[in-house]
């Protein structure tokens, strides 16, 4: 049976390793084809468990961590994420950043992924957020590591209220499951206005 639970700012440290692994399992596969490390993953993770206004679901099967999903005030995230927002006027302090939504294959199609829509937005509007936003690497429809009948989750986020804004673009850096060194990734930002 599946369950959700939520957890703040420090209750994170026991699950970071195993949301760590997760995220390197999921973030393997197309569209993100990341090649990480732990190591990486627990520095990353560290902005979550080191703000107390971050909000972390946990997807459960039995004990073992399934999926999970992440948000935090975008003031409290990296300038790398900000710099878009700040070039067009954004009040950075009114901006909930929505990380990662993951989860692992065999556990989509049963409504966890608008669960952790769901809870994401109720703690930014808790917090007095009046933005939510997130942001996907673009990758072209004929990149050579796309599966055969992939389907971007563009409907699905578009159906939870965002859009997507291609003015609002971020450059990250990450190694491709295939490649021999790092190189840059653009990714756009879909934004959902709460006010």
């Amino acid at each position: 049976m599946l369950r959700l639970e939520n957890v703040h700012g420090s209750q994170l440290a026991p699950y970071l390793d195993a949301l760590g692994t997760l995220r390197i399992t999921v973030f393997r596969d197309f569209p993100y084809l990341y090649d990480g490390t732990l190591e990486y993953e627990r520095n990353y993770l560290k902005t979550y468990q080191d703000s107390s206004d971050s909000l972390v679901v946990l997807a459960f099967h039995g004990h073992a961590v399934i999926g999970a999903t992440t948000t935090l005030p975008m003031m409290h995230q990296g300038a790398e994420f900000q710099e878009a927002f700040v070039k067009t006027g954004y009040d950075l302090s009114k901006i909930f950043y929505f990380g990662e939504s993951i989860l692992l294959p065999q556990y989509r199609g049963r409504g966890v992924g608008r669960q952790f829509f769901q809870r994401r937005e109720a703690h930014a509007r808790s917090l007095g957020a009046e933005m939510v936003t997130f942001c996907a690497v673009e990758r072209s429809s004929d990149h050579p590591l796309r599966p055969r009948g992939y389907q971007p989750l563009d409907d699905f986020w578009t159906a939870q209220g965002f859009k997507k804004q291609p003015e609002l673009q971020a450059t990250f850096t990450w190694k491709d499951v295939q490649e021999e060194d790092e190189s840059p990734k653009t990714l756009t930002f879909w934004v959902k206005d709460l006010k």
